[in-house]
């Protein structure tokens, strides 16, 4: 796989679809329901490590939505177009409505800004909630299941634009991967299960 320098803007303010976020939120709880069995994991901290696997996807949409809702767009048309756009094929957006889903997205994406916030919860509590796993999670998948091409994940925001020219999520062979892989781990986890 190629490196690819991104360019200011690169992470343009639109959407992942259903089934990348589907794909997040499946992959952390099979990861939970593993490690449910060696240490002790609450409901309530497994819901949110999910949540927050798919948070950045949908962050960066709460602009278009406060939009749409506001000055009186079309709410489920609009979002559909969001959600679905290839680049280049975005839907139009005032400026604000695009500035801050940009900056939305890349601060979802980026590693600087996980770290920032373990940190801050590690100084404050001398300890970091199992939930901040789902975003870290989320932020090394996208790296490598996204290109240059579709929306590269812009790991090291704001300090640079750079990002990695991974195998891009939405090819289909990567998904039917990813789903087959889905279905037996969840296959497997319910076999184990049952006969524990």
């Amino acid at each position: 796989m190629a490196v690819a320098l991104g360019r200011r803007g690169h992470c343009n303010p639109v959407s992942e679809t259903s089934v990348d976020m589907v794909a997040h939120g499946l992959l952390t709880a099979a990861a939970l329901s593993l490690a449910r069995r060696r240490f002790e994991i609450t409901s309530t901290a497994a819901r949110a490590t999910v949540v927050a696997s798919v948070a950045p996807d949908v962050l960066h949409a709460l602009p278009l939505l406060a939009w749409a809702l506001f000055a009186g767009q079309g709410v489920s048309s609009l979002m559909r177009d969001y959600a679905f756009a290839v680049p280049g094929r975005e839907p139009w957006l005032p400026q604000w409505v695009a500035f801050s889903s940009h900056h939305l997205h890349c601060i979802a994406h980026s590693a600087i800004a996980a770290a920032l916030v373990t940190q801050v919860y590690w100084l404050a509590l001398r300890t970091v909630p199992i939930a901040l796993l789902g975003w870290w999670s989320h932020i090394v998948i996208d790296l490598f299941t996204h290109s240059a091409d579709f929306y590269p994940a812009p790991v090291l925001y704001p300090l640079s634009d750079w990002t990695f020219n991974g195998l891009a999520w939405n090819r289909p062979e990567v998904l039917v991967s990813t789903y087959l892989m889905l279905g037996l781990t969840w296959g497997w986890l319910a076999h184990s299960t049952r006969r524990s």
